[in-house]
């Protein structure tokens, strides 16, 4: 069975995530077969694997970077938020249907065995698993039913690497409150803990760590730098959101739906240095951009509902109807057509039938069982101003709960109105070059002014960027010893 180890944080967004996918590189780079696993993920962002079962995008992340193809077993359970108070389940890459929070905390446990089962198997095939927790280890009203932390690494036997984030404030207090409101036998599986996204002088810092060791009683197992990488965030806590962005030769808003999932489909037009990609949640930052995109949601009819409210979609109607690229992708595509139409309250909104924005000639009807499949293949019959696109190869994964046409094809639409079910439509070869040229034609501008890019290359290498900043922060004598069971 593959040796483990586990990477907690003090509280959410503390760089768990990125942490875990730098020690996967780390490991593949000194030569071991590593795969990462979280037993519970709560995102938006979710990926399609190619026998069809869905996960949580951030454990496709560490798979990239671990070099391996991303397995549902990494992330056995995955909750999708629809509501406020509730998420859709997804066991093993499969929807078991929609529960509220308290429904989920009281059911939780009976996953226990899925769980176990998914971490074994991943086990007897690699020879470390890198563990990721999930918020914080000391959510006291929480613990009982515990199965993504200290529960979980009681469950495999693994120690732990308590990370927290010096960048918000309040590092030592993050790090000795976490280790101080943990029972004895979990604070014994602390092995070290670790200073993130740190930005200044380490001198100054070392004497408080010191401290801040015998407080704990663990040593500092790192302090890891703030790190400028791009690479897919894992949910909506994401900093693009609250970027501020210049617009630049090409401008691109993208709508900040309430429930937006999958973001990370627009990240390849993000690497053009004249592009700029901006999230906009109300109508005075609209301005006037050359594309607007609909993303993805976890509930189309409430978002919808909100586009209307807060006159965005009279907006989007305005400028699709002066010439502005109008893209939507899954529900932001649903949303475009005549109606959508949920008869069994797949959503939960309230309502069996809304209008669309009525920008596409067609409609849409949620029904009980999502569409989960991986897709490839070639543009054929797209007009208008995306008419370039066609003879080009596509790939990507459907992920949905509506039928729109009985057939389809890739790309639905014509002259500047289009939508697809296809997330990661934009990833393929030449796809976002071709879209961004038809803008740079519509505003007589030279496509090379934008710059260019090798997307599997450039990936590649934040990853390696990532692994050099996680190796060179870490105690990597200590991490082995950790992982060798010597401490």
């Amino acid at each position: 069975m593959a040796k483990n180890i586990m990477i907690q944080g003090t509280m959410s967004n503390v760089g768990k995530s990125l942490l875990a996918a730098g020690l996967c590189r780390i490991f593949k780079q000194d030569g071991y077969r590593v795969a990462p696993f979280k037993s519970q993920n709560m995102a938006s962002n979710s990926f399609i694997t190619k026998d069809g079962g869905e996960m949580g995008r951030a454990q496709v992340v560490q798979a990239e970077a671990a070099g391996i193809a991303p397995d549902t077993r990494m992330n056995p359970v995955l909750l999708k938020p629809t509501t406020d108070v509730g998420s859709q389940v997804i066991v093993n890459g499969q929807v078991q249907g929609n529960m509220r929070a308290t429904e989920y905390y009281r059911r939780k446990r009976e996953y226990i065995p899925a769980v176990l089962a998914a971490y074994n198997s991943l086990a007897s095939e690699y020879d470390i698993i890198v563990i990721e927790g999930a918020g914080s280890p000391v959510e006291i009203n929480l613990k009982q039913e515990d199965i993504v932390n200290m529960g979980f690494a009681k469950l495999v036997d693994a120690p732990v690497l308590l990370v927290g984030d010096i960048d918000r404030g309040g590092i030592f207090a993050q790090l000795y409150g976490t280790v101080a409101l943990l029972e004895k036998n979990e604070r014994d599986r602390v092995k070290g803990i670790i200073v993130n996204k740190f930005r200044g002088d380490r001198a100054i810092l070392d004497p408080g760590l010191k401290e801040l060791a015998e407080l704990c009683g663990v040593p500092v197992a790192g302090v890891i730098p703030y790190t400028s990488v791009d690479i897919d965030d894992e949910d909506s806590l994401t900093e693009r959101f609250d970027k501020v962005t210049e617009r630049k030769l090409i401008d691109i808003a993208i709508i900040r739906l309430p429930r937006i999932s999958n973001f990370t489909d627009f990240s390849p037009f993000e690497r053009y240095g004249n592009v700029s990609l901006r999230y906009i949640n109300n109508i005075g930052d609209l301005y006037q951009p050359d594309m607007i995109i609909l993303p993805g949601t976890g509930n189309t009819i409430s978002d919808l509902k909100w586009l209307r409210q807060c006159g965005l979609e009279t907006a989007i109607q305005k400028a699709a109807a002066a010439g502005t690229l109008v893209f939507g992708v899954c529900s932001g595509y649903q949303m475009l057509g005549r109606k959508i139409s949920d008869p069994d309250q797949v959503e939960a909104a309230g309502v069996t039938e809304i209008t669309g924005m009525g920008l596409l000639d067609m409609d849409t009807i949620l029904l009980g069982k999502k569409v989960q499949t991986q897709t490839k293949g070639v543009f054929e019959g797209v007009r208008g101003m995306l008419s370039g696109l066609n003879g080009k190869s596509y790939e990507g994964y459907e992920i949905h709960m509506g039928r729109s046409e009985e057939t389809r094809p890739a790309l639905v639409g014509a002259g500047n109105v289009y939508g697809s079910y296809i997330h990661g439509i934009f990833d393929g070869p030449g796809i976002s070059d071709t879209i961004l040229k038809a803008l740079c034609v519509q505003k007589g501008l030279d496509f090379d002014a934008l710059g260019t890019f090798d997307i599997e290359e450039y990936k590649e290498r934040q990853y390696d960027l990532l692994a050099t900043a996680v190796r060179n922060g870490l105690d990597m004598d200590l991490v082995y010893r950790v992982l060798n069971r010597e401490v």
